[in-house]
């Protein structure tokens, strides 16, 4: 009882009328932090007013009872050595619980704790190679009052057990094995849209490129990202920069799907064949000159024999540096009804200048 009198701020003074039973039960406010304590026992069952407990860095094994103190609302019990949350049922106004530096591997025992609205269960004593899990029972009962947690250093490689909890605006998540930026695109952009702080230092995630303009982006409401605070200009910017690569994305979208779907047509065609290509004659339509129908060579030979074909008078002058020949060539008319050898027909053209 006098340990508990002397665990006072000094604001609250004992008056002389009163006695030790009536003083420490209109305590608010206890500090026992640092006292060595192994067990509370029923000590503290006449602090029926008693609002804020201070118990860390103790000895403490397990959560004290403290059935006879429903009024409490912050109740911190970090630095001990504790290794189960429990003999929180009657709490049912404790609105900030801390639990850090303890032996916890299970957060569970809060199935009760519907206003509870800070939770500290940073750093715990987990044994190699494992951990901190999470009651799906407890995530439910706060999955509408909790806006305040706090998991750094827990060995977690993921926290989409987290989802269900709607009220989260700060998440102190440091110094784990978290990697995956799907999932906290997910949370931020769903259940944690509201989210204000962000604290994920020392993650393998934080190594990804340009992994803060990324989350900035995807926290609408983000104030404090990593102990930095986000000012107004540097989120607009982050906003028209990533607004432009979804333009930029769309479009280049678009165009695989215009190639995609003129691939399928012509996949799909009847032919399944490349267009024809244009054939040596009518490429040639362009030049200038005669092209000769094909004729047998015996009949060739015979017309050409009875050619009047003079000899060439070449012209040695020179024009602009380009040498030009003459020729005269008359040609006799040849009838449309000749008579065709079933040798190949042989074609000459002629280039008239």
């Amino acid at each position: 009882m006098d340990l508990i009198a002397r665990g006072t701020s000094g604001y609250t003074k004992k008056k002389r009328d009163e006695t030790l039973q009536q003083y420490i039960r209109r305590l608010t406010h206890l500090y026992l932090e640092n006292k060595n304590i192994d067990d509370i026992g029923e000590d503290l069952s006449f602090c029926r007013n008693l609002i804020v407990l201070y118990l860390y860095d103790n000895q403490l094994n397990r959560v004290p009872c403290l059935n006879s103190n429903c009024s409490l609302t912050h109740l911190y019990l970090q630095n001990n050595n504790i290794s189960k949350i429990e003999n929180l049922g009657a709490l049912g106004r404790l609105q900030k619980l801390y639990l850090g530096g303890n032996s916890i591997t299970v957060l569970e025992g809060l199935e009760k704790q519907h206003h509870l609205q800070e939770l500290h269960v940073e750093n715990q004593r987990l044994p190699a190679g494992e951990q901190l899990l999470f009651d799906p029972r407890s995530l439910r009962t706060l999955s509408q009052s909790l806006q305040i947690l706090n998991i750094s250093g827990n060995s977690l490689t993921s926290i989409r057990d987290l989802d269900c909890l709607l009220s989260l605006t700060q998440l102190l998540a440091s110094d784990n094995q978290l990697s995956d930026m799907k999932e906290l695109a997910h949370l931020l952009g769903g259940p944690w849209k509201y989210m204000t702080r962000l604290d994920l230092q020392g993650n393998p995630l934080c190594m990804r490129a340009k992994y803060k303009d990324r989350v900035i982006v995807m926290g609408k409401y983000l104030e404090v990202l990593d102990g930095k605070n986000i000012t107004e200009t540097t989120r607009q910017f982050l906003l028209n920069w990533h607004a432009s690569r979804e333009v930029t994305r769309k479009k280049t979208q678009d165009n695989l799907m215009r190639q995609d779907t003129f691939s399928a047509a012509t996949n799909g065609s009847h032919a399944g064949d490349l267009p024809p290509v244009r054939s040596a004659v009518s490429r040639q339509t362009s030049v200038s000159g005669y092209i000769m129908p094909g004729l047998p060579r015996k009949q060739f030979d015979d017309i050409l024999a009875k050619s009047n074909f003079p000899d060439q008078e070449i012209s040695r002058k020179t024009r602009s540096g380009v040498m030009r020949a003459k020729f005269s060539l008359k040609l006799p008319r040849i009838h449309s009804k000749a008579v065709m050898s079933p040798r190949a027909p042989t074609t000459f053209v002629f280039h008239l200048h």
